[in-house]
């Protein structure tokens, strides 16, 4: 879990950013309806959780930089018996002062009293607009009304600024306790990975593996998956977002599972591709120690002072040229980038931002040029290439493979950290794990 002394260098980060005259509004998620009166597990607003470490649903957070009374206030449930005992412990409004650092707590159903009051003689709002318009309503009626007040001699804000595009920044660069939670993180999901490989047998289910997967994560400490895993096997595998699981796994097909856990609030997200009997196929072998080459060659672009698009750059290079090699693309090489007739068999970014969310927050581009790579970021790097059946123009040799290696890689002021290194992802590797258990 994340220290007290770490959200609270999160707000006072955020509120020397906004500075005096300034108010930030932050909701948590709402809770979600599965069916009838089944809710979805309850998971907080990543932003709200990032600045406050509060967990419960129906919860506010309020920023007001100079406040005498306290500058962070929480608006959350008060403790009720009744309801604790059916849906468990709320931190109520002790709580969230003793337990949460808030200055100070009201009770969530006197916000639309409480909170006019709070952008009284203040100049700017920072809230993330869009999100959720039935509360951005209650934001604008809020600024109405102390606007309503000015005869009077109130002064209401006269600014809006988007509080996520800050937010989003600060979250870019993570901590020496975030790396430590990813880190942790990207062990869990690399243990369970490799217990994925020594258990698969022909015959097997894709639910059974995704439902492995999750079981080890859970004995090793992780609750909960950062998404819901994908298990494919054979041409399921040429489908990106294939999370259907519900096929058996064929003797002689490879099988790709991108699956990640998630630890006190921060990803995991790993993919890798194996053969379900445990040995690859001269073809298989071919493709993924091509993926695997064009990995290695983004993984050593992941270095602070190269922009975002290296990586992507270094791994289009190596699988065109690759491809081109093996028959699968025709032309010159200068030919096929230019092109772009590789995104036939690879139509994906070579990666995304890592944190909180799997497909985390921050820009990509600054003033419309790609990001410079600083230490304290952490993106994936996952190349592939899907081959599905009937693709026409092609050997039937490649049909049906789908191939996708994915790693959690942190920028640091040196080499690449691969904080997922601990899957094995060489084809001697895997052979030599897969083929001991058998």
């Amino acid at each position: 879990m994340m220290k007290a002394t770490e959200y609270k260098r999160r707000r006072r980060q955020l509120m020397t950013m906004m500075g005096g005259g300034s108010i930030a509004i932050l909701p948590t998620a709402h809770e979600t309806i599965r069916n009838r009166d089944v809710h979805h597990p309850y998971r907080p607003d990543s932003d709200f959780h990032y600045l406050t470490g509060f967990p419960e649903p129906e919860a506010v957070a309020v920023l007001v930089p100079g406040r005498p009374h306290g500058e962070f206030i929480l608006f959350c449930r008060e403790k009720d018996a009744t309801k604790e005992m059916w849906d468990g412990y709320r931190a109520g409004l002790e709580g969230a002062v003793r337990d949460y650092g808030a200055d100070d707590a009201f009770p969530i159903s006197d916000l639309d009293d409480i909170l006019p009051g709070l952008l009284e003689e203040r100049e700017r709002v920072y809230f993330a607009m869009g999100s959720d318009p039935g509360f951005d309503q209650r934001v604008s009626d809020w600024v109405g009304q102390v606007r309503s007040r000015a005869r009077a001699g109130v002064h209401g804000p006269i600014e809006f600024l988007a509080l996520d595009h800050y937010l989003h920044d600060m979250r870019l660069y993570k901590s020496r306790a975030e790396v430590g939670a990813m880190r942790t993180a990207a062990r869990i999901s690399a243990q369970a990975h490799g217990e994925l490989m020594r258990r698969c047998r022909p015959g097997m289910y894709e639910y059974q593996l995704a439902s492995l997967f999750s079981h080890e994560c859970q004995m090793a400490g992780a609750g909960h998956l950062a998404y819901p895993s994908i298990v494919g096997g054979g041409n399921n595998a040429c489908v990106l977002h294939y999370v259907e699981n519900r096929d058996a796994l064929q003797d002689g097909d490879l099988v790709l599972i991108d699956a990640g856990c998630e630890l006190d609030y921060y990803a995991s997200d790993i993919t890798r591709t194996f053969p379900v009997n445990g040995c690859f196929s001269d073809a298989q072998r071919a493709l993924y120690e091509l993926v695997l080459e064009a990995q290695h060659a983004a993984i050593d672009k992941v270095r602070a002072g190269n922009h975002w698009n290296d990586p992507h750059e270094a791994a289009v290079r190596v699988l065109t040229k690759g491809l081109l090699k093996l028959g699968l693309l025709r032309g010159t090489l200068a030919k096929a980038l230019k092109s772009k007739s590789y995104s036939r068999f690879y139509m994906h970014r070579t990666g995304h931002w890592l944190g909180m969310d799997v497909h985390d927050v921050g820009d990509y581009k600054i003033d419309g040029h790609w990001r410079e790579l600083e230490p304290g970021m952490v993106l994936t790097v996952e190349p592939g290439l899907y081959i599905p059946r009937g693709s026409k123009g092609v050997a039937k040799k490649w049909q049906g493979i789908g191939i996708r290696i994915e790693d959690d890689v942190l920028v640091t002021r040196g080499d690449p950290d691969v904080l997922s290194r601990d899957v094995p992802k060489s084809v001697d590797a895997i052979e030599a794990l897969m083929t001991h258990v058998r």
